[in-house]
């Protein structure tokens, strides 16, 4: 069940338009935002982006109606969208840990958890 009017696609052309997501998802209901994900440097699609239908049951219905079409020469991969998380700036739990406080730098445990890992920067080609 759709709990939120947020529709995830994927798999756009370049080409596609915010436009053109939104003449695809009208039929299906009031469409009230679209956001195409595009590249900062040429201003092109990054394939792909989100609508906002205006209702839960227009959200389904384009859901069911559009993942699989072939539009152009790609096959639309279309979900109900996850939530964003959100973003405090602190440090996850893990890394605030007592443990991971008191190693030195560039030390930290296996994933194993056996004994500590020693990082190593990278180098440059000139100083291997």
């Amino acid at each position: 069940m759709i709990m939120n009017t947020k529709v995830y696609v994927d798999n756009l052309t370049a080409a596609t338009t915010e436009r053109d997501l939104g003449d695809w998802f009208a039929p299906y209901g009031n469409v009230a935002q679209v956001n195409l994900c595009t590249d900062r440097l040429s201003g092109r699609s990054r394939g792909f982006g989100f609508v906002t239908m205006a209702t839960p049951e227009g959200a389904r219905s384009a859901i069911q109606a559009l993942n699989g079409k072939v539009i152009g020469t790609c096959t639309l991969s279309v979900s109900a969208a996850w939530p964003n998380e959100q973003r405090t700036g602190t440090p996850p739990p893990e890394l605030k840990s007592e443990a991971a406080l008191s190693q030195p730098a560039g030390e930290a445990e296996c994933r194993s958890g056996h004994r500590p890992c020693r990082w190593q920067p990278l180098r440059r080609l000139s100083q291997l």
